[in-house]
């Protein structure tokens, strides 16, 4: 079994008062989540409970169909198995990070570590190890979203300088002082922002993990230093030399540049 049972046995009744206030809201176009998994009972439970949560959903069984879903739209979140049939589903994660910054989050199985760590290095925000709960699926769909979600009407804006960048953590853009932006993933962005918010000051991996996915950090987790590793790059590349990510020995990683707001 791939899904702990209380998927099937929860019954997931919502209060009448939601209810309501879920159909006054039905205008409201609904995040749309692809779900990218081969298993039918797999893909039909995951679906009927985003589904009850509000979200659109759109399923794919493997990486053939999933094109043809974005042929006709594009989803705010990609739930995606590692695991699939043809096209496995690091190769579709690559292929998805050369052209989009989509939210990914991926289905693997626990002896697939290594597997797991590819996937992040690939572009995957975030992991989700079967068997899995549905509370623990939602609360990861959320902080993917929430994270990946733009600034508020009335929300002040957040602009920062630092080396030759410019990051604006409301609009969740980067651009060099030249103008060309750069392109970062959710989770790219959200450790981006921790560091700025945070320079010059040694961050340990449960810290970072604290702060950019909202959750206790697992000991073994490896999404901090596999994040930091593709962040960094992407800097480096964009301000050669600049080194602007530095690794602590048994410490953790200091954003090394001062940093400053910009109006």
């Amino acid at each position: 079994m791939l899904i702990e049972s209380s998927l099937e046995d929860e019954p997931f009744r919502l209060p009448s008062s939601v209810e309501q206030q879920t159909k006054a809201t039905m205008s409201v176009p609904a995040t749309t989540i692809l779900i990218v998994e081969d298993d039918p009972d797999i893909r039909r439970l995951v679906g009927d409970l985003l589904r009850r949560e509000g979200f659109a959903v759109e399923e794919a069984q493997d990486g053939f169909a999933m094109d043809a879903v974005f042929a006709r739209t594009r989803p705010d979140l990609i739930i995606l198995d590692l695991m699939l049939p043809g096209e496995d589903g690091l190769s579709i994660c690559r292929r998805i990070r050369a052209r989009d910054a989509l939210p990914i989050l991926m289905l693997t199985a626990k002896s697939d570590e290594i597997d797991r760590v590819i996937g992040l290095e690939m572009g995957a925000d975030d992991y989700l190890v079967k068997p899995f709960g549905p509370r623990e699926l939602l609360a990861r769909v959320r902080a993917i979203l929430r994270r990946g979600s733009g600034p508020t009407i009335s929300a002040p804006t957040r602009r920062y300088g630092f080396d030759r960048f410019i990051v604006d953590l409301d609009a969740r853009e980067l651009v060099r002082e030249d103008g060309d932006a750069i392109s970062l993933t959710t989770g790219e962005f959200d450790l981006l922002s921790c560091f700025v918010q945070r320079p010059r000051r040694v961050l340990t991996r449960d810290q970072i993990l604290d702060w950019t996915h909202g959750r206790s950090a697992d000991p073994f987790d490896r999404t901090v230093d596999m994040l930091v590793s593709r962040l960094r790059k992407k800097l480096d590349v964009a301000s050669p030399g600049s080194k602007l990510i530095s690794t602590v020995r048994n410490g953790g990683y200091l954003f090394t540049a001062p940093v400053k707001p910009v109006a």
